[in-house]
């Protein structure tokens, strides 16, 4: 089996010399040596994610963009303890969202399932948010609508202990 080109000397043939896991899991660091002149030198093995394609209800496919998340969610979060201004637990929740819908199915996943999974993970995470996200998704057109998210919210979580 053919190696990795050495930095060094161009060389195909060397030797992993140490494996760990990096990046919290997400890759593996190799060091290696090369055979030929013995120059060591580090490598990362990661996984090749396929990118998400989001199909819309018109049938017209685009690529999955995080950024449209994260407006919706910073749009629904405004004013709300969620990090909203494009910090690390925003991020995290993106990635938690991508990760759910990869896990989903397919490369292709359908517009109204992106919709559902942030609507979901916002519900987990901020109920205030969640109803504001559900509104604009699920085009609310009364009170009655707001009143029956609210309660479906009021459901899954227990009450606040004082």
């Amino acid at each position: 089996m053919q190696g990795v080109r050495c930095p060094g000397c161009g060389s195909f043939d060397d030797k992993v010399v140490d494996s760990r896991q990096a990046d919290d899991g997400s890759a593996i660091r190799r060091r290696r040596a090369c055979v030929q002149c013995e120059h060591r030198f580090t490598t990362f093995e990661r996984l090749e994610e396929s990118s998400l394609v989001v199909v819309k209800r018109s049938g017209e496919r685009e690529p999955f963009e995080r950024e449209k998340v994260a407006m919706g969610i910073r749009l629904a979060a405004k004013g709300r303890p969620i990090d909203a201004d494009g910090g690390g637990s925003l991020d995290a929740l993106i990635t938690t969202i991508e990760d759910a819908l990869r896990l989903e199915g397919g490369p292709e996943i359908p517009s109204d399932v992106v919709g559902k999974a942030v609507l979901e993970q916002l519900r987990e995470v901020d109920p205030v948010a969640a109803v504001r996200f559900a509104s604009v998704y699920l085009g609310f057109d009364d009170l009655s609508d707001f009143e029956r998210e609210v309660t479906m919210l009021s459901k899954r979580t227990e009450p606040k202990r004082r």
